[in-house]
C-alpha cells in the first residue's frame, strides 16, 4: 500500500504543481523575448503555482477534486501559452487558443484519472485503513455518490450540492448498521435527500442505518462499501 500511495501522490503532485511549473517556464521563456513589462505575465503562473501548493495540501486525500483541479489548471495553461505571446508581438499562437484549451483540459483530466486508477485499480482492502476519501457511485443515479471519509460518510445527489436537501452527512460513529442485499429493480426507493433522474435497476445494494434513518444505496461495489465502512468505524 505504501508504494501505491507514493505513486499516487507523485501523480497528484504533477497535477497540482507540475502543470503550474511548466507554465512558469513557458511564460518566462516568452517574456525573455519581450520588454521588461512582459515579465508581469509571470504573475499568473506563479499565482497558479501558489494555489497548487495550497490545494494539494487540502485535496491530497480527496480524489473527487483531482480531475476538477487538473482540468482547470490545464485550461489556464493552454490559454496562457497561446495568448501570452501577444505581449511580445507574436499573433499567430492566438489562433490555437481553443485547441490548446481543449488539449489542456484533456491533459489535466488524464493526469487526474491516472492518479485515481493508480489508487483504486486493483482495489486493495488496505485502502480502508488510509485517510483517502473513497467515492462509490450509485447505480441508476448518474450524479449521486457515497463519499466515505476518515471520520464521516456523505450521501449526495450532485458532485457539488447547491442546497442542503441535496446532501446528508453522518459521523462514522452514528452508523448503527450496514447490510448487503440484492434489488430486483422494481422497488421504489426513497431518499432523505432530493435525488433526480433516479432509475430503479436490479443488482447489489447496501442498507445503511444512521441516526435513525435507513438508506438503500444501489451500488455495484456493495461488498467493498460495507467492508470500508466496517473498518473505518473501527
Amino acid at each position: 500500500m505504501e508504494s501505491r500511495h507514493l505513486r499516487v501522490q507523485r501523480i497528484v503532485a504533477a497535477t497540482y504543481l507540475g502543470i503550474p511549473v511548466l507554465l512558469v517556464v513557458v511564460v518566462a521563456v516568452i517574456a525573455s523575448r519581450g520588454t521588461a513589462a512582459a515579465w508581469i505575465g509571470c504573475v499568473v503562473p506563479l499565482a497558479l503555482l501558489a494555489l497548487g501548493f495550497v490545494l494539494r495540501r487540502r485535496h491530497r486525500y480527496q480524489p473527487r477534486w483531482w480531475a476538477i483541479v487538473g482540468g482547470s489548471f490545464g485550461a489556464v495553461t493552454g490559454l496562457m501559452v497561446t495568448l501570452f505571446p501577444l505581449a511580445v508581438g507574436a499573433w499567430w499562437p492566438a489562433v490555437l487558443a481553443l485547441p490548446a484549451l481543449i488539449v489542456g483540459v484533456a491533459a489535466g483530466f488524464l493526469l487526474a484519472r491516472t492518479a485515481n486508477r493508480a489508487l483504486l485499480v486493483p482495489f486493495d482492502p488496505e485502502l480502508a485503513g488510509t485517510p483517502y476519501e473513497l467515492v462509490f457511485r450509485l447505480r441508476g443515479m448518474p450524479l449521486a455518490a457515497v463519499l466515505v471519509g476518515a471520520d464521516q460518510v456523505t450521501v449526495q445527489a450532485h458532485p457539488f450540492p447547491r442546497a442542503e436537501h441535496q446532501t446528508r452527512s453522518y459521523p462514522l460513529t452514528a452508523i448503527t448498521g450496514t447490510h448487503g442485499f440484492d434489488l430486483s429493480g422494481v422497488e421504489r426507493l426513497k431518499f432523505p435527500i432530493a435525488v433526480t433522474h433516479a432509475v430503479a435497476t436490479p443488482g447489489p445494494a447496501v442498507i445503511l442505518q444512521a441516526n435513525g434513518e435507513d438508506w438503500v444505496l444501489p451500488t455495484n461495489q456493495a461488498t467493498t462499501l460495507i467492508d470500508v465502512l466496517t473498518v473505518r468505524r473501527g
